[in-house]
Parts: structure tokens; sequence; C-alpha cells
């Protein structure tokens, strides 16, 4: 789309980590490489056994104890209503599974304060990241037809918009989200992401992916080899969340045909594979009908 190029201007940006049963060594490390970048950094805790003491005192780093497990759309809500009580201009959306390169924050301001002066209706800005145990990092994606497809970076160019960003290293404009919304509590994890980016969308705002900015980002629980591939896995009730959500995501009433297709090809694809190839696949093959099941009942919220 375009490169990034001159200084930014100064923002105040909130970042906002969602933790549950953290490591310490994976948080810690997130922690050190983000604060530095940011005006002011919240933790916001889904009901963790975790001792958060060592960390606070070593940093200034705040903390919110939700005390149980609300999911991480609400769990990024209430963050993001901290900031927004703090007068932030943008929030930091972070994983704990995530680690974003020292620069990570300064290219993501840079990109969307250079697509806002240049008239683009911001809803997300977001980095590269990469997998260490897959190997290549994650591309943008965007629907053509019926088909969600990769976009190949083009020589020279730093900037590609997206239909949707993963939530980890998303850096939004509070102003595109008091526009669009919250996140969708009711699905509670898996999803959100992608449903807000499409909310977005459907109310003009787009989504941009940055070469230049980095992160390491773990996703799924562990990896199969199929075929030339290599697959993330999660666990069984994962699953059942993506199915259930996907379901729910293609019921709205704003969702394109070929968005609901697309989404619901998904599911059967994911259905199978998981039931076949995959250790537990009885297991996979339950939880996944489940969601199915709730899904079309509207059943949502924490399993």
């Amino acid at each position: 789309m375009n490169t990034l190029a001159g200084s930014r201007e100064a923002a105040n940006v909130c970042g906002v980590i969602v933790t549950y049963q953290p490591t310490a060594e994976m948080l810690e490390a997130l922690v050190h490489a983000v604060l530095p970048q940011l005006t002011r950094l919240v933790i916001v805790d889904n009901g963790s056994d975790f001792d958060f003491s060592t960390l606070r005192e070593a940093t200034t780093t705040e903390l919110i104890e939700l005390g149980e497990n609300f999911g991480i759309a609400h769990a990024q809500n209430v963050g993001i209503e901290h900031a927004r009580r703090h007068s932030a201009e943008f929030v930091l959306l972070m994983d704990q599974d995530s680690v974003p390169a020292a620069d990570m924050v300064e290219r993501l301001l840079t990109a969307e304060q250079g697509l806002s002066r240049s008239g683009h209706m911001v809803a997300a800005v977001g980095p590269s990241y990469l997998d260490e145990r897959q190997g290549e990092t994650a591309p943008f994606v965007y629907l053509d037809g019926l088909q969600l497809k990769r976009r190949l970076k083009a020589p020279g160019e730093d900037i590609t918009e997206a239909d949707f960003l993963i939530a980890s290293g998303c850096l939004i404009p509070m102003k595109a989200l008091d526009a669009i919304g919250p996140m969708a509590a009711e699905l509670f994890i898996d999803y959100v992401d992608i449903e807000w980016g499409l909310r977005a969308r459907q109310l003009g705002y787009r989504s941009y992916g940055v070469y230049p900015a980095r992160m390491m980002h773990a996703l799924g629980d562990e990896w199969v080899q199929f075929r030339d591939r290599r697959v993330p896995v999660h666990s069984p009730l994962r699953h059942y969340y993506h199915a259930r959500n996907a379901i729910w995501l293609a019921r709205r009433p704003w969702i394109s045909a070929q968005w609901r297709f697309v989404l619901l090809w998904r599911v059967v694809r994911q259905s199978l594979f998981f039931s076949v190839f995959v250790p537990q696949r009885l297991r996979h093959a339950k939880m996944m009908s489940l969601g199915i099941w709730h899904g079309l009942r509207n059943r949502m919220g924490r399993k």
C-alpha cells in the first residue's frame, strides 16, 4: 500500500495485557519488552493462580484482578475502559504469549498516523508475527470471493490492508473503539478479533498490517505435520469455542454471504481434520459437535 516515512507524533498509548495462568518467564519478557514503548500498561487478569507481586514491585505495571475467568473479550473491554478513563488515544492489546520487538509500537503509531492523515478510517494496525515453532512469519489475510488468501508483500511495501488482525499486538485508536464498539464478550474466547474486525469493516473502518512492525507470538498448544504444512492444534475445549463462535458469527445479520460461507466451510474442514488427524480425535469430535450445537442454539459465554 505505502511505506513508512517521516516522524510520528507523540501519543498517549495504554497497553492492555490479558492473562490467565501465565508463566512468569513469558509474562516478564513481555512486560519488559512492551512497557518502555507505552504511556502506561495494565494487566487484566482472569482469575489466575499467579503471584503478580514481584512484577508489580519491579515495574510500573498496573493490575486489575477480575477474580475469575470472564474470557478474553470481557477482560479486553475492562482494559479498554481503564485506558479510556486515563485519556488514552490508543490501546495496544497484548496476549500473554507474545513479545514485541523494541520498536513495534513506534512503527505501528507511524503507520496509523500516516494512514489517518491520508484520510483512511483506521480500525487498527497490527504487526507481522512469528511463531518460532513454525519458522515463518504469519501472513495478513483477506477475503477474495469465497476464499481467504494471503497478502504477498510487494517490494517496498510497508503497509497492507487486511480483513482482520489477531488481537495481540493490535494498536487501536480510541476514536475507532468509540465508533465500532467493544469486543463481543459473549464469545468468551476465539473469533473475538475476527468479529470485531469484520464489524469494523461494515462501518467503513479498515485494518492494516504493518510489515516492519515485528512480534513473537505462540499460536496453538502444539503443531502437527500434515502434508506440506504444519497445523497449530489447540485443546478440545478451544476447538469447542472455535466451532461455536464461527456458527454464531455466521448467523449475524450483517455478515456478508461470502463470509458466511467461509465461516461455515471452515467449521466443516476443522471438524473433519481434528476428528481424524490429531491425538484425542474423539474428544475433539465431541467438543466441536457440541460447539456447533450451542452456536445454533445461541448458547454463548463460558462453557
